[in-house]
């Protein structure tokens, strides 16, 4: 049977079985994942979700509501990983779970749910994965955003898409982000978080420790936000900013995570970090140049999204990692001035939310 059975039929509220969703490993993506997790809820409230997971992104599965475990098990990129795969397909047999989503359109992806004989394994046809997957969906070039590719497989069989999906959360208790404020020697006030990090340099706006610089002297305490690829960045920031700046990067998403939630206003490239600080409710600036906002920005919305607006470069967007054109115009144009006055109007506004 190559068509949905079980998922095509209108929320059984008696099943029970649980849920794996296979999703992307990225950070950003991985974010993203929550709101299939919400869409699977609504349709079987009994029914309990789990996502597989890597070592790096495991913390955020704590964070997430509705996710009941994450299954963290490592497989390298760049081979199959025979054994591994084995094992990690006896681990989903114990589990017992009824469905398999399955949301990269990888051949490998696939493998371990299949060994492990989980009875619905929906997922994109892609890489011609007849035989692993038995739930096929089709159409996934017609679809137009990442988030519509993997939610849709959640939805009944040729469900049209929704105006709107609902939008990934994290939530982090209060004493959390006390306790890491204290732990870290932080004071109580608001500060901005800075996450100059990205996978591909084009995505990367280079005004950092200038626009660090300008926020210490408007009196503001500043953090570097990333992970250990981002320390050189910090150093160079925190040299320009001075002793209000402090580098956070570090070995542990969670870090990042307290990070954001701690944040009176995140500012960041397209990246994984941009993700957590929004689904995290924090006011999130996300700078954007060779990525296009529509198909790449938090569904949660951005308190401000900071594109250069002098001129029209037919390069963009570009999607590509690396500027090949232009000499990076796109990101180059975007003044750190402009960055932080940005970032002073969504403090102004986010404290009149508060204060009313």
């Amino acid at each position: 049977m190559n068509r949905d059975s079980q998922l095509s039929g209108s929320a059984d509220r008696s099943d029970t079985r649980p849920i794996l969703i296979v999703p992307y490993m990225w950070i950003g993506d991985f974010v993203r994942n929550h709101t299939v997790v919400r869409v699977l809820k609504e349709r079987w409230p009994n029914r309990p979700v789990d996502l597989l997971t890597t070592s790096l992104c495991a913390p955020l599965v704590d964070y997430m509501p509705g996710v009941r475990a994450g299954i963290v098990w490592d497989l390298p990129r760049s081979r199959l990983a025979v054994g591994r795969q084995f094992g990690l397909a006896k681990l989903l047999r114990e589990r017992n779970y009824g469905t398999a989503l399955v949301l990269p359109r990888t051949w490998k992806a696939a493998i371990a749910p299949a060994l492990a004989g989980i009875p619905e394994r929906v997922g994109f046809v892609g890489e011609f994965r007849f035989g692993l997957l038995n739930r096929w969906r089709w159409g996934e070039k017609k679809l137009p955003r990442f988030i519509d590719k993997n939610a849709a497989l959640a939805q009944p069989y040729g469900a049209p898409l929704p105006p709107e999906w609902p939008v990934p959360q994290l939530r982090v208790p209060a004493e959390d982000i006390v306790r890491w404020r204290q732990a870290n020697g932080l004071s109580a006030g608001a500060a901005v978080a800075l996450a100059p990090g990205s996978v591909g340099v084009s995505k990367r706006w280079t005004y950092y420790p200038e626009a660090a610089r300008l926020l210490v002297e408007r009196g503001l305490e500043v953090w570097v936000v990333g992970g250990p690829a981002e320390k050189g960045l910090a150093q160079e920031i925190v040299a320009a900013g001075g002793p209000d700046v402090r580098d956070l990067t570090g070995t542990d998403l969670r870090n990042g995570v307290l990070a954001m939630a701690a944040a009176g206003v995140s500012i960041s490239n397209d990246s994984g970090l941009m993700h957590i600080a929004a689904a995290l409710g924090t006011p999130t600036m996300g700078i954007f140049g060779p990525t296009s906002p529509y198909l790449w920005a938090p569904l949660n919305g951005l308190a401000a999204t900071v594109v250069q607006d002098k001129s029209v470069l037919s390069c963009q967007p570009c999607q590509s990692t690396i500027c090949k054109m232009n000499d990076h115009r796109c990101m180059r144009d975007i003044a750190a001035s402009e960055v932080v006055g940005i970032a002073q109007r969504v403090l102004r506004e986010a404290g009149a939310r508060v204060t009313t």
